[in-house]
């Protein structure tokens, strides 16, 4: 059966066993078929909350691995400067220039998926502001190692996604608290 021809289930069923197997960037293939499966004109079929966790926990491995290894190689890279080696260091930089291209990639990936069809389908508060906070997340990965106007624009987009995130939180608990009184 061709990838275009599974069901969600199928999709889902195959997220979990490439979890098994650590293989995450073939969870975040499977997860981002179902995510995109769901609307994304409004309010409407949503992610279940096991749906919403296999794509964060598939995302979250897939983007910690290049996180760490950027933070590894940047390390290598000002050690190298320090000792005054610039043959060493300007391959480290490019080398750290691919692992940033990477990183932006996932990045951008994941921001797409989350404004096209995740925020706008989210119908529950408690998705729209898990879906935010890993907006915030994935704009906070973006200003780690971005420079310039991209890091300033990188982390005014992580304070928004966030601010919304507490925003809707905060509704949720005064509905909670009125109701329980």
């Amino acid at each position: 059966m061709s990838p275009a021809e599974q069901t969600r289930d199928e999709s889902v069923y195959m997220a979990k066993l490439a979890e098994q197997a650590e293989r995450y960037e073939e969870m975040v293939e499977f997860m981002e078929r179902v995510a995109k499966a769901t609307g994304g004109a409004g309010p409407g079929e949503e992610l279940s909350v096991e749906e919403r966790n296999l794509l964060s926990v598939a995302y979250k491995n897939v983007i910690g691995a290049r996180r760490a290894s950027w933070r590894i190689i940047s390390s290598i890279e000002q050690k190298e400067e320090g000792r005054g080696n610039d043959a060493h260091a300007a391959t480290i930089r490019s080398y750290r220039s691919k692992i940033e291209a990477e990183l932006a990639k996932i990045c951008d990936g994941i921001l797409a998926l989350l404004d096209s069809h995740l925020v706008p389908s989210a119908g529950a508060a408690e998705s729209k502001v898990f879906y935010l906070k890993m907006k915030g997340d994935y704009h906070r990965y973006l200003a780690e190692f971005k420079s310039g106007g991209e890091r300033k624009e990188a982390a005014e987009s992580t304070m928004n996604a966030y601010k919304a995130a507490q925003v809707t939180d905060k509704a949720i608990f005064m509905c909670t608290y009125r109701y329980d009184q």
